[in-house]
């Protein structure tokens, strides 16, 4: 597995596939686009795409609240957040206590939230927030107990470095369709890299999935793109039939949500993208 620049841990992150996306790109001169990730997620890819000068800016958009005052706090209280990480002992008791925010959400202020969604994506199977339970189970009996993933050192290096790039990273909390549509009015040069959430086991991995209509609804939204884009999704039938009318390959990514395994994956491109032959990744039949 790639080492991943973000501090979070996440299902079907693409850190994975930076070369393959550095080589688009590249290859269609984007460095100078606006870079924009509408299912932010944990990121991994966007950052390796800035600390490796690839892009300029990105644009971060999370719907998920708990994932956005996680990105909202490193950026703009850092220093906060790393106290926070310093003084917090990682715990049953403490877990308990960052689990009980996510339940009153709504109620707290975006610094504890955020610093409880991290918490949690680090102490829980697969970093899972709120549908997964915390690692080596409740009485740590378990070979690997929940601060295994926890490396304190190395996460607060991860995030002062993201802090330093601050100015070139945009933090939004929208509906992706709205926010789309949002970056769409602004008549910028854009690249998107769209990485919706899985058709197949979406409900259980993230809070906010989709349901077949929302897939359908984002298609329609995608086709009036006027910039250029690239899409990843799990690999499905029903996705295939959706973009039919775009060219679409597939690639090999690796899971780690409960069980590490490889899987093949969609890639659909926007009319206008090249895709260089030097991949070598295969092209999906309609």
């Amino acid at each position: 597995m790639p080492v991943t620049p973000s501090p979070l841990r996440y299902p079907g992150g693409k850190t994975a596939i930076t070369p393959m996306v550095t080589s688009i790109i590249q290859a269609n001169n984007l460095r100078t686009a606006h870079y924009v990730e509408p299912y932010a997620g944990g990121a991994g890819l966007a950052l390796s795409l800035l600390f490796n000068n690839v892009i300029s800016h990105i644009h971060l958009n999370d719907l998920d609240i708990s994932i956005w005052s996680f990105w909202h706090s490193i950026i703009n209280h850092t220093e906060e957040f790393i106290e926070l990480i310093n003084t917090t002992n990682v715990t049953i008791d403490e877990w308990h206590i960052q689990k009980d925010i996510q339940d009153k959400k709504e109620s707290v202020d975006s610094l504890t939230l955020g610093f409880s969604s991290f918490f949690l994506n680090r102490t829980n199977r697969s970093g899972i927030i709120q549908k997964a339970g915390v690692i080596g189970g409740l009485e740590q009996k378990s070979k690997y107990t929940l601060d295994c993933r926890f490396n304190k050192s190395n996460l607060i290096e991860k995030i002062r470095k993201i802090s330093s790039y601050s100015e070139f990273i945009h933090i939004y909390n929208m509906d992706a369709i709205d926010f789309i549509h949002n970056i769409e009015a602004r008549g910028d040069r854009t690249f998107y890299c769209i990485d919706p959430p899985y058709f197949v086991k979406g409900q259980s991995l993230y809070t906010n999935f989709y349901e077949p209509n929302n897939h359908q609804d984002l298609a329609g939204v995608i086709g009036r793109i006027q910039g250029k884009w690239m899409l990843t999704y799990d690999y499905a039938e029903e996705i295939k039939q959706l973009y039919s009318n775009y060219r679409k390959f597939y690639f090999s990514l690796n899971y780690s949500a409960a069980e590490k395994k490889k899987g093949t994956e969609l890639l659909v491109v926007s009319p206008r993208l090249r895709i260089p032959n030097s991949l070598n990744i295969q092209r999906a039949t309609c």
